[in-house]
């Protein structure tokens, strides 16, 4: 068995590894059944592109960053335990790589192309990783700190704050900056409406997401000795408790119905190895119930133009999963304990801080070099065409 260990952690990691690669698959397919017809054609080449650009940041930058880990030795070492260290690489890339994701559904239809996926790379080698060190990895003290000052570790399993509150608001950030689609809120106080393209599309998205989403979270254990069923089934009560309040909430809306099992699982992922499957229930009924509140408070009452609602998704999703975790993974509420609400608390407050601060950092700097926004022209006629959006019309139903 143990001859065989290395090599099961190595298929084990990166069959995840793989499941959450096809993810970024599901959010080009939300992304392209969210956006206009002229759009689709982009849509699917940013998320695409985003990804190349967060490997190349992750590998030569954001990883040794996070994890002290460098690269930069033998191959015969690289190679060690059949190559561990390197599918746990790959695995973590592809939840790096979300953040840009996640970004770009959040300004949609009016960024030029080359900007965010300069944006895409830095962030992912210097503003995501700052926090990722921090959460797995011990980094900066910080965790020895919170356990000495509340009884805990702040406690974050497979990334609801680690990888989707920091991609949430950090595209909140990006948002304010780059400003509405043009038309979208005219100045006599009307808002265009701008419907999805495809449904199918967009549930085709949804359900590519949801279903990789078992991989993100199950392997996260990092070892086929720590695979846990409970994390398992904790995920599927969540998916069903954020689908059956999005479905009652959003009137049976069928772009909130299929964001609904994406907002349970993004709320989830803290707790979903301490939580009773009853909790995990709970924690993605409000988080469905929080989506479609908050999504349409900030696209009709606040003006705040975000095409897939990401920040109510993955930036308040993922930091209600924060604190949740603190609450139903306590043993008062049925759960295996070890965590407290006021470490939970805390660390979720920092991951807000520093995602709003580095992606406010990163997109002024960026806008400073070069204008973020498309032209009118461009942004009337569709997407970036710089990139050759051969499906583009153009549309006057501002």
């Amino acid at each position: 068995m143990n001859n065989l260990k290395p090599s099961t952690d190595v298929l084990f990691v990166l069959l995840g590894a793989i499941m959450v690669l096809a993810m970024h698959g599901g959010f080009a397919f939300l992304e392209l059944g969210t956006v206009r017809a002229k759009n689709q054609v982009n849509a699917l080449v940013k998320i695409l592109v985003d990804f190349a650009a967060s490997t190349l940041a992750y590998f030569f930058i954001g990883y040794t960053l996070a994890y002290g880990v460098t690269f930069f030795r033998g191959t015969e070492s690289l190679a060690a335990d059949n190559g561990i260290g390197l599918v746990k690489f790959f695995f973590l890339l592809t939840f790096a790589a979300a953040v840009p994701a996640i970004v770009s559904g959040g300004i949609a239809e009016r960024m030029r192309f080359w900007p965010q996926v300069f944006g895409s790379f830095l962030l992912v080698s210097l503003v995501y990783p700052v926090f990722e060190g921090i959460a797995w990895n011990h980094r900066f003290g910080v965790q020895a700190w919170l356990s000495r000052a509340t009884g805990a570790e702040f406690h974050d399993f497979a990334g609801s704050v680690v990888v989707h509150a920091v991609g949430g608001w950090i595209a909140l950030a990006t948002i304010m900056l780059v400003g509405p689609r043009r038309g979208r809120y005219t100045p006599d106080g009307r808002i265009s409406a701008h419907p999805p393209s495809s449904i199918p599309f967009l549930a085709l998205g949804a359900w590519m997401l949801t279903i990789g989403w078992f991989g993100f979270n199950v392997m996260s254990a990092g070892d086929i000795l720590k695979i846990s069923g409970l994390v398992a089934v904790n995920s599927l009560m969540a998916m069903v408790g954020g689908t059956l309040t999005a479905l009652l909430a959003g009137r049976n809306d069928p772009g909130f119905v299929h964001n609904g099992p994406l907002a349970g699982l993004v709320a989830v992922c803290a707790g979903s190895d301490v939580m009773h499957p009853v909790g995990a229930l709970v924690t993605g009924a409000v988080a469905g119930a929080l989506f479609v509140g908050m999504f349409t408070l900030t696209q009709n009452r606040w003006k705040i133009d975000d095409v897939l609602g990401v920040w109510p998704l993955h930036g308040l999703c993922g930091a209600w999963g924060g604190l949740a975790c603190g609450i139903f993974g306590t043993r008062a509420l049925g759960g295996l304990g070890g965590v407290t609400f006021a470490a939970q608390f805390a660390g979720t407050a920092m991951a807000v801080v520093i995602a709003l601060v580095g992606g406010t950092v990163v997109y002024t700097a960026l806008k400073l070099v070069t204008p973020l926004r498309l032209s009118a022209e461009d942004e009337f006629n569709g997407a970036d065409l710089s990139i050759h959006n051969i499906t583009a019309t153009p549309e006057t139903d501002w």
